[in-house]
């Protein structure tokens, strides 16, 4: 028997896109806002169009922190399941080298070929996605689990996950699983 496989977004989900969003507004327009000022709205909304000078710098995707418990969580959902890390890098192309670096960094155990540079995720057939946005998990063909992001404050139609320990509790009845051979 095969095991179930679980497909990773990369920004909002493993890399904590947030400071650096709160970061570059500040500097741009000397306005510190706060997760509570854009709940609910999305990048573009939030930041004022913004946001599309940000990922488009050199750098941005580079320098993201680490979303606390990522990297243990993912070593530890490795060991019951194929996983794949994936994202929609394609939107910004000049991310490419800079997200694969970052992977290599701070997740050298993940494989390259686990690692899914994408345009369009509803190709991905797994039996689970992580992901912080709906335009992704809408298209699931498995089990959508919406990873929590200012952006998503206000939808409710998926499994929403807060946190990296969230993700592990909601796993661990699936470890014991096997796929459908």
């Amino acid at each position: 028997m095969k095991r179930k496989t679980i497909a990773i977004d990369m920004d909002g989900v493993m890399a904590d896109t947030e400071p650096h969003f709160f970061d570059y507004y500040e500097q741009e327009t000397g306005i510190r806002l706060t997760r509570q000022d854009i709940a609910g709205k999305s990048e573009h909304d939030a930041f004022n169009g913004i946001g599309h000078q940000m990922v488009n710098k050199p750098g941005f995707f580079r320098t993201l922190p680490l979303m606390d418990g990522a990297v243990e969580a993912v070593k530890s959902l490795m060991e019951d399941f194929d996983v794949y890390i994936v994202s929609a890098a394609m939107e910004f192309p000049l991310s490419l080298p800079e997200k694969y670096d970052w992977l290599k960094e701070h997740f050298p155990f993940i494989n390259w070929r686990n690692i899914v540079f994408c345009g369009d995720k509803s190709i991905i057939k797994t039996d689970f996605l992580i992901d912080d946005h709906c335009k992704n998990l809408d298209f699931c063909h498995g089990k959508p689990i919406m990873f929590d992001a200012f952006h998503n404050t206000e939808l409710h139609h998926h499994q929403r996950v807060n946190n990296w320990k969230e993700v592990l509790e909601l796993m661990e009845p699936y470890r014991s699983e096997k796929a459908e051979a």
